[in-house]
């Protein structure tokens, strides 16, 4: 086996609740919900992009992933910030759920959680859905808690770079839904 790019393990409780829900008590739970485009090939560019880290590329983030494609398992390091004030959040997937053939409705996405040396201990879930009419939208849910004392006293700053962070996963959908291969 290869060498990890991020040691340790996962390091919450409620590990797959991004999926089967409800997130552990004490953990701060934020789901978004938007509109990021119409039909069938909307919905699969934007989870063909999810499933290969553009979410994520498109924020703004530097990804270090350890498979070019989401895989349960499978480790990543993301990061946002310049210089000495770069953050880095490493991360494991804990579950997939890949597009179907087919029409709508139905949905695709993944869970990650939290490894030593994020700035919070919990997890990140990222979906895509078609309903029966082809409208196409991006849940995102995300549960945790402060990984230690400093990021706990950043209150209003974590809260507002998360709110931001948030905002330009929702700009990558909707900018996959919209491409034209």
């Amino acid at each position: 086996m290869t060498a990890r790019i991020a040691a340790g393990e996962l390091n919450y409780n409620g590990i797959g609740s991004t999926e089967h829900g409800p997130p552990p008590g004490g953990a701060d739970c934020q789901v978004t919900h938007a509109h990021v485009g119409e039909g069938v090939a909307a919905y699969r560019r934007v989870a063909q992009g999810m499933l290969a880290w553009q979410l994520q590329r498109r924020a703004g983030l530097t990804v270090r992933a350890e498979s070019e494609v989401v895989v349960p398992g499978a480790r990543v390091v993301s990061g946002f910030g310049v210089g000495p004030f770069r953050v880095h959040a490493p991360c494991e997937v804990v579950w997939v759920r890949r597009p179907v053939p087919g029409g709508a409705p139905q949905s695709a996405g993944f869970g990650y959680g939290t490894l030593p040396g994020h700035p919070v201990r919990g997890e990140e879930a990222f979906e895509v859905f078609i309903d029966a009419g082809g409208r196409v939208t991006i849940r995102i849910t995300a549960f945790g808690v402060p990984s230690n004392w400093f990021y706990a006293a950043g209150g209003v700053l974590t809260r507002r770079a998360r709110r931001h962070i948030t905002s330009r996963y929702i700009k990558s959908a909707q900018e996959l839904a919209a491409a034209v291969n």
